[in-house]
């Protein structure tokens, strides 16, 4: 980023960071209420999102609610986010495509750990106390993102090998 950049984020009126803070924090919002709190549950305090729904899809669940999520975080990293805030983010996100590679289990996962709205609730904290990010921080986070993208491709691998070895299994029965 130049530092004119810089000078004009610095220079912005009070309503108009206001705004930007309030674009930021509702990205975050509205991708946690659709993968993770979607539906309220009767009689439970937990909510249903997308998440846990589109996980119980082989191979595609995962890899979609990965890159939702991931997408949101890149979003994020455009608006000036802290490495240190976007990496905790990340980790919420690995943790969740890790365990969301077992079948089943994954979507149970997802429905109790809702990273989208962890990562919305971390966004919130931060944003009475905002940081810009600095060049050093942009090339940590995409290194962070470098491993979630690489272990959203094994998972895609993964999935791809035990599908392929699940035909081989019904085609010889």
């Amino acid at each position: 980023m130049n530092k004119a950049a810089d000078v004009e984020w610095e220079l912005l009126p009070p309503e108009e960071q206001r705004q930007r803070r309030s674009s930021l924090e509702s990205v975050f919002k509205f991708v946690s209420v659709l993968m993770d709190r979607l539906i309220r549950i009767p009689g439970l305090k937990k909510q249903l999102g997308l998440n846990p729904i589109i996980d119980l899809i082989p191979g595609f669940g995962d890899i979609a609610a990965a890159l939702v999520s991931v997408s949101v975080l890149a979003y994020g990293i455009r608006r000036g986010v802290p490495k240190i805030l976007l990496s905790r983010m990340a980790l919420n996100v690995l943790i969740n495509e890790l365990v969301g590679i077992v079948p089943v289990v994954g979507s149970v996962f997802a429905f109790w750990f809702t990273a989208n709205t962890r990562n919305y609730e971390l966004i919130r904290a931060h944003l009475d106390t905002p940081h810009r990010s600095t060049k050093g921080d942009k090339i940590f986070v995409i290194l962070i993102f470098g491993v979630v993208i690489l272990v959203i491709l094994g998972g895609m691998v993964a999935t791809f090998l035990i599908l392929r070895e699940l035909a081989k299994l019904l085609v010889s029965v």
